[in-house]
């Protein structure tokens, strides 16, 4: 049995927010699509009961993500309170990840996405207000326990859009153990002036890539360039992208949130049993629908 929408889609993972605090004032930032200040954020035993009940429909891979889910404390305690999963994996800015790695792969966690946007201190810090030396620090320690580390570069128009050699030529020194994701902006905070275009960055990539494949959720491509393996990351105006989205996320105060892009179809969980969880989660699945239908 699986969660599957009206449109043929089915759930195959979990993307759930464990808070929308954040150390970082990433001038792109779309807080998972939360546009609330959530003072309530789910308890472990609220995160395991709908890890629970998505297991009853087969979901086996779960992502988390914030604001910053370093910023729990408990994070730890969450991962190691989960049933049984074939993947867990959890996006970061990274900068509380050197001293937490370790300890978050001893946890259960297998996989790990940080946010780098430059690797000059001076544009990281305009980006995001942060020390850059800190998420570097963070990318080495997670290297040794959690690779392939995916770096997450969100493309920004007179900010890092020169950079991207220079970021291919970082992630080929640790030897296929990071992998770049050049991901184009989502202007949820107006900032439609840094926007690229992402057909000529495609155009680059293509160009100098040896080799080409094609994921096929989201029909996302990764490319090989001289040892350091890229992905484009298009969700914009992205019809491929909604008709192949299999991922339902949780916002941080327990709801379940069919699209990203949305906010009028939410569906409460909180502190519900598993057995009302299952019932919700079918309930979810009424209520969504693409966001992009080409």
């Amino acid at each position: 049995m699986q969660l599957t929408d009206a449109y043929g889609r089915a759930i195959k993972s979990l993307r759930i927010s464990l808070t929308n605090r954040c150390s970082l004032k990433c001038i792109y930032c779309h807080r998972e699509g939360e546009t609330r200040d959530i003072k309530n954020e789910m308890s472990i035993e609220t995160i395991v009961n709908i890890v629970r009940a998505s297991k009853t429909f087969g979901v086996n891979r779960i992502k988390f993500s914030g604001g910053e889910p370093l910023m729990r404390d408990d994070f730890e305690n969450i991962i190691r309170s989960l049933p049984g999963l074939k993947d867990i994996s959890a996006t970061t800015n990274g900068i509380y990840l050197a001293s937490r790695a370790q300890s978050l792969a001893d946890s259960g966690l297998s996989r790990i996405n940080i946010s780098l946007p430059s690797l000059s201190p001076e544009k990281y810090r305009k980006v995001t207000g942060g020390d850059v030396s800190r998420v570097l620090s963070g990318i080495d320690a997670a290297v040794e326990c959690l690779a392939p580390v995916k770096l997450n570069m969100v493309l920004l128009k007179g900010i890092n859009d020169t950079e991207i050699l220079k970021m291919m030529d970082f992630i080929r020194r640790y030897e296929g153990k990071v992998i770049l994701q050049l991901i184009e902006l989502m202007d949820f905070q107006k900032t439609a002036k840094y926007k690229v275009n992402i057909n000529e960055i495609e155009q680059f990539l293509e160009s100098n890539a040896s080799e080409i494949k094609e994921r096929e959720m989201h029909r996302r491509k990764k490319y090989y360039i001289d040892g350091a393996e890229v992905e484009l990351v298009r969700p914009i105006d992205n019809s491929h992208f909604c008709a192949n989205c299999n991922r339902l996320r949780v916002t941080s105060d327990g709801r379940l949130k069919p699209c990203l892009l949305r906010n009028d179809n939410l569906v409460d969980v909180n502190n519900k049993e598993p057995e009302e969880i299952v019932e919700l989660l079918k309930l979810a699945m009424d209520k969504r629908e693409p966001f992009y239908k080409g």
